[in-house]
C-alpha cells in the first residue's frame, strides 16, 4: 500500500530516477523515451538517417521528407516494472508546402492504491503523462532540410496536474551520392505553463544533439554516431548515496577518493555508436552500444551486456514490423514492438 502523497513523490522522482545518469534534474522526462524499435535497437538514439521511416521524424522533424507521405505507425513499449509507453504518428506531404506529422506520446505509470495515514484503501489511482507532437519539415534546397516538432505536454500525476509546452529544432544535410546524413537538434526548448502545485517550478530535458550516418557503398551497412549533450561537457552521476555511506564509516581514512573521468571517458559518455545491416529491402539487423548508459548502469561484479541493444526490422505485405531490445540493468531488459504502413496503399 501507497499513501498518496507518498505516492505523488514517487511519480513525481520516477522520470528522473530512471535518467539518472544525467542528475534527474528535470520533469517530463518521458520525452526522451526512444519512439520506436528501431531507435532502440541502435542505442536510444537516432536523429541522422534519411529515409521513409516516420518514426524517425518524431525523433528529428529535420528528417521529415515526401517519401513519409500518408505514413501511419505505432509504438508500445512494456516498460519497467508495470510501466508502459508508446505513441501514434501520422505524416502527409504538400509538394508546395513541405510535410508535416501529427503525433501521440504517451506514457503510464500503472495503478497505485490510495490509503489514508492510518493505512486504510481508499482506492486505487492511475498516472500518466501525453505529449501532442505537430510536427513540419521543409527542404530548403537539394541537400538541406529544416524542421520543428511543437509539443503541448500535459502530466496527471494523482490530484497534481501540469502544462507545458516544447519545441525541436532540427537542420539536416543529405547527400544522396555520398549516402551522407549530417543532423542537428535542439530538443525540448520551452518551460512549463502551469505548475503540479503553486511555488513548484518544473523544467523541460533540454539538449542538443549532433549526428552523422554512412551508407557504405560496397557493403550493405549503415554505420552511425550521435553526439549527445552538446549543452554539458561533464557527464558523470555524483551518487549522493555514496556520501552517506562514507559518514557513517568511523575512520575517513578509510574513505577512498573516486577518480574522475578523464577527457576520453567523458568523450564516450556523449557518444552512441550503432550500426544497421541491410540484409535486403524487406528485412534488416540493428546493433547500438551507450557508453552513458553502461558506465552508469552497470554493476562492476558483473558487467552483462548493460549499454547494449539490437533488433531487427521485416517488411511483411504493406506492413513494417520493427523489434528493439535493450539492456538497462542485469535484471532484464526492455522490448520495444512498432508497426508502420502506408494508408495509400489500401486506397489504391
Amino acid at each position: 500500500m501507497m499513501h498518496k502523497n507518498a505516492a505523488f513523490l514517487f511519480l513525481t522522482l520516477l522520470p528522473s530516477l530512471i535518467y539518472a545518469q544525467m542528475g534527474g534534474n528535470n520533469s517530463y522526462e518521458f520525452l526522451n523515451l526512444t519512439s520506436s524499435a528501431r531507435v532502440a535497437a541502435l542505442g536510444g538514439n537516432q536523429i541522422a538517417v534519411q529515409d521513409d521511416d516516420l518514426f524517425l521524424g518524431i525523433e528529428n522533424p529535420s528528417l521529415l521528407n515526401k517519401a513519409m507521405d500518408q505514413k501511419l505507425a505505432f509504438t508500445y513499449v512494456d516498460y519497467l516494472t508495470d510501466i508502459s509507453y508508446g505513441n501514434a504518428a501520422y505524416a502527409k506531404h504538400f509538394d508546395s508546402i513541405g510535410t508535416f506529422n501529427l503525433a501521440l506520446n504517451y506514457i503510464n505509470y500503472g495503478d497505485f492504491t490510495e490509503t489514508d495515514n492510518a493505512g486504510n484503501e481508499l482506492g486505487t489511482f492511475t498516472a500518466g503523462e501525453y505529449a501532442f507532437q505537430l510536427g513540419y519539415a521543409r527542404a530548403l534546397d537539394s541537400n538541406f532540410t529544416a524542421g520543428i516538432n511543437v509539443k503541448t505536454i500535459y502530466s496527471d500525476l494523482f490530484e497534481n496536474q501540469s502544462l507545458a509546452m516544447a519545441a525541436d529544432l532540427g537542420l539536416t544535410y543529405y547527400s544522396r551520392k555520398r549516402e551522407v546524413t549530417l543532423s542537428f537538434l535542439i530538443k525540448n526548448l520551452g518551460g512549463q505553463l502551469s505548475a503540479y502545485y503553486e511555488g513548484n517550478e518544473a523544467s523541460l530535458p533540454y539538449e542538443m544533439q549532433l549526428g552523422f550516418s554512412k551508407r557504405l557503398s560496397k557493403v550493405p551497412l549503415r554505420l552511425g554516431m550521435i553526439y549527445t549533450h552538446l549543452q554539458q561537457w561533464d557527464l558523470q552521476y555524483d551518487n549522493p548515496n555514496d556520501e552517506v555511506e562514507s559518514s557513517v564509516l568511523l575512520d575517513p581514512s578509510q574513505v577512498e577518493e573516486e577518480s574522475e573521468p578523464g577527457f576520453f571517458d567523458n568523450l564516450a559518455r556523449h557518444m552512441i555508436v550503432n550500426a544497421e545491416f541491410l540484409i535486403s529491402e524487406n528485412f534488416n539487423v540493428r546493433l547500438g552500444y551507450s557508453y552513458l548508459r553502461r558506465s552508469e548502469l552497470r554493476i562492476d561484479e558483473r558487467l552483462g551486456t548493460v549499454g547494449l541493444s539490437w533488433g531487427f526490422g521485416l517488411r511483411i505485405s504493406k506492413f513494417h514490423l520493427s523489434y528493439g531490445r535493450s539492456a538497462f540493468h542485469q535484471a532484464g531488459a526492455t522490448n520495444t514492438f512498432s508497426l508502420s504502413t502506408r494508408l495509400s496503399d489500401f486506397i489504391n
